[in-house]
C-alpha cells in the first residue's frame, strides 16, 4: 500500500490516493484534483470525503462519473454535495451515507468514521484501521484546529469534539485536510489551549 498527496486549489486542499492493488480509494476530490487523480490511478473504487466544504468536495462527481467509484460522506454534510455556498462546482450525489463510528470494507481495506462536528455538521477524521492512519481533515492540522466560524459551523460542537478527541488513547499518524502531517499525541498536547478560545 502507498499514499499519495496533492495539496490542490487556491487553499492548497490535500487530496490523497490510496494506492492498493485492487483498486485505489481517494480522499477528499478537491478542486483540479480530477488531474492528479487521473495521472495516479486507473482504477479509483471509493472517494471518501472527510466533510462537504467545496475545496474538499470539487472534484467528487468528475472522479465519480469517469472512475464509477462510490461517494462516502457523513449524513450530516450531504446537503454541501449540492454547492449550497454557490460557489459553481458539479454538485454530486453520496453513495454510501455514513453515522458515526460506522465501519466499512473496500477491497480489503478497513475504514472507520470518527464524527466530530463542529468546523462542519458532518466533519469526520476517516481511520484506515489496522495502519494507526487517520485522514483528519479539516477537524485537526498541525498545530491547529479547523475554524468553528463559518455558516453551519459550531462551537459548542466543536468544543464537544475537541473534548472527545483529548480521551483517546491510541496514537496515530494523522494526514490533515491541509499542510503536513502530524500525530494524535502531538496535537494532543495543545488541545487545552486551543479549549480556552471557547
Amino acid at each position: 500500500m502507498q499514499i499519495l498527496k496533492m495539496p490542490c486549489g487556491a487553499y492548497a486542499t490535500n487530496c490523497y490516493i490510496i494506492k492498493n492493488e485492487n483498486g485505489d480509494i481517494v480522499i477528499d476530490a478537491g478542486v483540479n484534483a480530477f488531474d492528479f487523480i487521473s495521472k495516479n490511478s486507473s482504477d479509483v473504487k471509493a472517494i471518501l470525503n472527510t466533510h462537504g466544504h467545496f475545496d474538499h468536495v470539487w472534484d467528487n462527481n468528475i472522479v465519480k462519473k469517469h472512475f464509477k467509484a462510490d461517494i462516502f460522506i457523513h449524513k450530516d454534510d450531504e446537503f454541501m454535495l449540492n454547492d449550497p455556498f454557490n460557489q459553481g462546482f458539479e454538485k454530486s450525489k453520496a453513495d454510501f451515507l455514513i453515522s458515526d463510528e460506522n465501519e466499512f470494507m473496500i477491497n480489503n481495506l478497513k475504514f472507520k468514521f470518527h464524527h466530530f462536528p463542529g468546523h462542519t455538521p458532518g466533519c469526520c477524521m476517516i481511520e484506515l484501521v489496522g495502519e494507526n492512519l487517520m485522514f483528519s481533515g479539516d477537524f485537526l492540522f498541525l498545530k491547529s484546529i479547523g475554524r468553528w466560524d463559518f455558516p453551519y459551523s459550531d462551537a459548542t460542537l466543536m468544543k464537544q469534539s475537541l473534548k472527545r478527541v483529548m480521551t483517546y488513547k491510541g496514537d496515530f499518524r494523522l494526514l490533515p485536510g491541509h499542510g503536513d502531517e502530524t500525530s494524535l499525541r502531538a496535537e494532543q498536547r495543545h488541545l487545552n489551549a486551543w479549549l480556552s478560545y471557547f
